[in-house]
């Protein structure tokens, strides 16, 4: 899978708000198929940073995945390029 199309678009609530500053996590809703090395691949690739872990869920019929960055990679710095924050 191509990085385009494993990541759909973010999620922005006030959770994954305190998660970007607590514990520097973002929220995506990815492709149903797509796997845990998938997303990480994809968003290494596509913000330039570095990846520490994934958890995915399903709900509601969308796949979710909280991935984490390395202390070295705000997770502030990509909610602001991706207009989030």
């Amino acid at each position: 899978m191509d990085s385009q199309s494993v990541i759909k678009y973010p999620v922005s609530t006030e959770r994954t708000l305190r998660n970007m500053e607590a514990e520097n996590k973002l929220l995506f809703v990815v492709d149903r198929k797509a796997t845990k090395s998938d997303v990480k691949k994809a968003v290494e690739s596509l913000f330039k940073v570095k990846v520490v872990g994934v958890n995915t869920y399903i709900l509601l019929g969308k796949k979710r995945a909280y991935v984490k960055l390395s202390k070295e990679n705000p997770a502030i710095d990509v909610a602001t390029q991706l207009g989030m924050v």
